[in-house]
């Protein structure tokens, strides 16, 4: 029996099924909106609303947690960088490092006051080659 098994596995291994999902979150985070197939995108819809409601808490082990499911890795600022970072210049981030910024603050925000159902699916056409059904995932307004 299959019960309380509700991963799909998209035919991958397990450690590249989370990378790849892990990817998918940081892009859609970042961009807001992907296209991808329909069955990824039912997955990522699940992880994603997820880690809303985990920025949501906002607290250091929130945090700590939103890094480990979206695998950052942040990248050693020196002592300049650092006195930059202070006054308000983040051009020295790199891209992890503002997609936690971005779904600590915008996205926390934006979704204060909804219970869940933060993403949406858009279904598209088939993709030419394999004809696998394509949709858009993206945030809600």
């Amino acid at each position: 029996m299959r019960h309380a098994k509700k991963t799909f596995k998209i035919g991958r291994t397990s450690s590249h099924r989370r990378c790849l999902i892990a990817n998918m979150l940081k892009s859609l985070i970042e961009n807001e909106k992907i296209v991808t197939t329909t069955t990824k995108a039912k997955e990522l819809k699940r992880h994603a609303d997820k880690i809303i409601t985990i920025a949501k808490e906002d607290s250091l082990h929130a945090r700590r947690k939103a890094i480990s499911t979206l695998m950052i890795r942040y990248n050693p600022l020196s002592s300049k960088e650092r006195k930059e970072v202070k006054a308000g210049d983040t051009s020295s981030y790199n891209t992890d490092r503002k997609t936690i910024q971005k779904l600590f603050s915008t996205l926390k925000t934006r979704f204060e006051s909804r219970n869940g159902g933060y993403t949406r699916i858009i279904k598209l056409n088939n993709r030419v080659g394999d004809a696998a059904q394509n949709c858009y995932l993206e945030f809600l307004q």
